[in-house]
């Protein structure tokens, strides 16, 4: 029963998404909800590393602007068709994420963390001053469209929304799979007590550099699908603001969980958008409602939502009382 409400509630949510189109009032609302798409397949994978395997990755943006380039240098310089720098735009993140990880991991919480700080803004300033390869400020402009597929055709906001549906969905299927794996329980022991996983015979180095390229793998592939939406990069794409950005989309949805970065990541954008009217001054308003949110769900709204019905079922099924013991003098009779 619990894992058919699990499908009845994924299927309503891939039902909603599918009808987004016919109710959206303009293609405004769709280029918001497709980006929103976007940074959600890359939250999910930084939700793999951070929320799964207890390793806090702030160069994440960085390994999206590494296959954000990837595709707009091989398709606008090299002329490679579009769906080949794309395919390579995850790879080319996961292998950088294999020599940086094998790095990095060998360093332990904040240490960790700065490191990878510090990696992200060496891959920003990389981005930035090499202008041979990156166009530097100037920034690439001019990235081709996906190429149609058969009779399919990206041009428009609505089938390019579906493209990215599609891809998201994908995404989502596949890291289901992942967490709810051998492989997945892995990382989640390693989260917990790597010395207790260590001691289990898990191969901490091994595994952690695993969990760290498959997700920088959906920040790359996240990239590409932003490349070939937006049509033109800049060096901002790596910027630090866009790690925190989906640190917020999994600490307001639930870090650690798979609905919660999804949610997280299609909430926040929307709110932000709605308090545009406050110009300059929305983050005073919208500062205090993270903050509140924070105190009073630490555990984001999915998070939250799963300790309540913890609660609820372990006082519906109160604890098995054992069988009251003998009468000393029935237990001597019996022996007699």
């Amino acid at each position: 029963m619990k894992l058919f409400e699990g499908k009845l509630g994924w299927s309503l949510l891939l039902l909603l998404a599918l009808l987004f189109p016919f109710v959206a009032g303009n293609d405004y609302h769709l280029t918001v909800m497709s980006t929103a798409y976007i940074f959600a397949l890359a939250t999910v994978g930084l939700n793999l590393i951070t929320g799964y395997t207890g390793q806090f990755n702030l160069a994440h943006a960085g390994f999206m602007a590494v296959g954000a380039y990837t595709v707009g240098i091989l398709t606008v310089d090299h002329s490679v068709p579009f769906w080949v720098a794309f395919a390579l735009s995850g790879v080319v993140a996961a292998v950088l994420g294999f020599f940086i990880g094998i790095v990095s991991l060998r360093l332990k919480g904040h240490y960790f963390s700065i490191f990878t700080l510090c990696v992200g803004y060496i891959m920003y300033l990389v981005i930035e001053k090499w202008e041979n390869l990156t166009h530097g400020t100037v920034g690439i402009i001019g990235i081709p469209a996906p190429s149609p597929i058969g009779p399919l055709e990206f041009e428009s906001p609505r089938s390019l929304y579906y493209l990215v549906l599609f891809f998201l969905v994908v995404g989502m299927w596949a890291m289901h799979r992942i967490v709810h794996s051998l492989l997945g329980r892995t990382f989640e022991a390693i989260r917990n007590s790597e010395e207790l996983a260590e001691s289990l015979g898990i191969n901490l180095m091994r595994n952690k550099v695993l969990a760290f390229m498959l997700s920088v793998f959906y920040a790359g592939m996240a990239g590409g699908l932003y490349a070939g939406f937006v049509r033109f990069l800049g060096p901002g794409v790596a910027a630090v603001e866009h790690t925190f950005d989906m640190t917020m989309y999994m600490l307001v949805g639930g870090i650690g969980t798979l609905l919660g970065p999804l949610l997280g990541s299609l909430i926040m954008p929307w709110l932000t958008q709605y308090l545009q009217f406050l110009q300059e001054y929305r983050f005073v308003v919208f500062g205090p409602i993270l903050i509140l949110l924070v105190i009073f769900v630490p555990h984001g709204i999915v998070g939250t939502w799963l300790q309540w019905r913890a609660r609820h079922a372990a006082r519906r099924t109160p604890a098995a009382t054992p069988p009251p013991p003998k009468p000393v003098a029935a237990q001597e009779g019996s022996h007699a």
